[in-house]
């Protein structure tokens, strides 16, 4: 007797029925089922083909179903798939956390490992705390935490407190605390005659910061060049590293989190690297696995090292942790992912696809809703407006970028929007080709999604993709 395999038709039935989808309003969605991966290509349960112009949120870093990274999986399975972290490890955890201290920014020696980009700041968050309780001497009226505007570090409420896109946090306010906030240093597209601020003007705005709240910072957190969920807001050259100068003077710890912007995002493996800052913290996740399955570290130094040693008796353990921290299925996978950045010489293809993306970007900013591209490496926001001389944005409620990005997948890439800013950011291994096709899809979906003024039925239908 044959199995009963559900068609593609009752598995979408079933997924509007019982599944509850992140960041979308169930009422208005329509089932799109990805069957398979190959490269930079998404298959759906139709057979139809699409470019995963946004990595699988992010993640996917040398394309789907790479062989290298199946058989490091299938040859751990032969092992052992997970053990607990939590007082023991296991051989192939070891070499990952060795390999990533290797080809960390220098002066980050510890890892602490758990499964997604929320918890890793979370972890970074609760030791910077911690830390200045326990250091010696002792600082604990070091309780406060500074966070740039419009920044995303994760949901959990912990990220929420330092995170400031309202839409993702006002809700969840009342249950957290409240960072004290400092502006972008993003530069978007200004009206003509308004002059943008200066880096100096930036800077001095956080020593400003700094020096009211004397004593009593525990630690800045930031996405190094670019803020991704908040809707690619790209800094200029020099802020991190001002930043970092800053928080070395008034002795205040930096966690940089690189979820969305590490391993080749932004076209060095970490993005901190770009101009040489070493952080406190620097948190990992999305592309630690190359997009292949849940993990993310928390490195660190010696000195929060340090601060957390004694005996049982002095309880200045850091007692915080997840069961999947630390599994070996995963760290087979990043560790092989490691070996494949160095034995394929990813990075030294990168210039090439980034000035190609750069050149469709340009040609991107000059559509008449267009009104502003930002770019860092292989990430782009392209930000839709109603009125490209003043910036005007649409009405929220017409859902512009989403539009767009339904648009696009009639011309084969499934992109995902940041409200109004359509985002590109494929997986590295894409081709110069594949860049092409790529903004050409988005091109369409733009001009499909800005042709009409008025409002936008919200009653999204769903749109057959081609075959490409």
């Amino acid at each position: 007797m044959r199995p009963f395999r559900p068609t593609a038709a009752t598995l979408a039935d079933w997924d509007a029925d019982h599944v509850w989808h992140a960041f979308t309003q169930m009422q208005e969605y329509e089932p799109l089922l990805i069957d398979r991966g190959e490269g930079a290509t998404l298959i759906d349960t139709a057979g139809n083909r699409y470019l995963d112009g946004s990595a699988s949120m992010w993640c996917n870093v040398h394309g789907h179903r790479h062989p290298r990274l199946d058989q490091a999986a299938i040859a751990q399975l032969g092992r052992v798939a997970h053990t607990t972290n939590l007082g023991l490890s296991n051989p192939t955890t070891v070499e990952f956390a060795k390999r990533l201290i290797d080809v960390a920014p220098s002066g980050l020696e510890k890892v602490f490992f758990s499964d997604n980009g929320s918890t890793a700041i979370e972890a970074a968050l609760k030791m910077a705390y911690q830390f200045w309780r326990q250091c010696d001497p002792p600082e604990p009226r070091r309780k406060k935490f500074v966070a740039i505007g419009d920044a995303y570090h994760g949901d959990t409420l912990g990220a929420i407190g330092v995170g400031g896109v309202d839409r993702f946090t006002a809700m969840f306010a009342p249950l957290t605390f409240s960072a004290i906030r400092i502006p972008s240093p993003c530069t978007r597209r200004l009206p003509t005659g308004v002059i943008p601020q200066s880096l100096e003007s930036m800077l001095n705005h956080v020593e400003g910061v700094f020096k009211e709240q004397a004593g009593t910072i525990a630690a800045l957190i930031m996405e190094p060049l670019v803020q991704a969920a908040g809707g690619i807001l790209v800094h200029p050259p020099g802020y991190l590293r001002g930043i970092r100068a800053l928080t070395d003077r008034y002795n205040i710890l930096l966690i940089a989190d690189e979820v969305a912007v590490g391993f080749g995002r932004t076209g060095t493996l970490f993005a901190c690297q770009q101009e040489g800052v070493t952080p406190d913290f620097l948190c990992l996740a999305k592309g630690l696995t190359a997009g292949y399955l849940p993990m993310a570290a928390t490195l660190t130094t010696a000195r929060i090292w340090n601060a957390f040693l004694g005996t049982h008796a002095d309880r200045r353990a850091f007692y915080h942790g997840h069961t999947y921290g630390g599994n070996p299925l995963a760290a087979a996978v990043g560790l092989e992912s490691l070996n494949i950045f160095r034995d394929e010489q990813v990075l030294a293809a990168l210039p090439k696809k980034i000035a190609a993306l750069q050149y469709h970007a340009n040609q991107l900013a000059e559509l008449p809703h267009v009104g502003d591209v930002r770019q860092c490496g292989l990430v782009v926001g392209i930000e839709l407006v109603t009125d490209k001389v003043s910036g005007q944005s649409y009405p929220w409620q017409e859902q512009r970028g989403t539009q767009a990005c339904y648009a696009a997948r009639r011309h084969g890439a499934i992109l995902r929007p940041l409200g109004d800013v359509v985002v590109l950011m494929p997986p590295l291994c894409i081709t110069l080709a594949e860049i092409d096709r790529l903004a050409a899809a988005a091109l369409a979906g733009i001009r499909s999604a800005t042709t009409d003024n008025g409002v936008v039925s919200l009653a999204f239908p769903t749109i057959p993709a081609v075959h490409v």
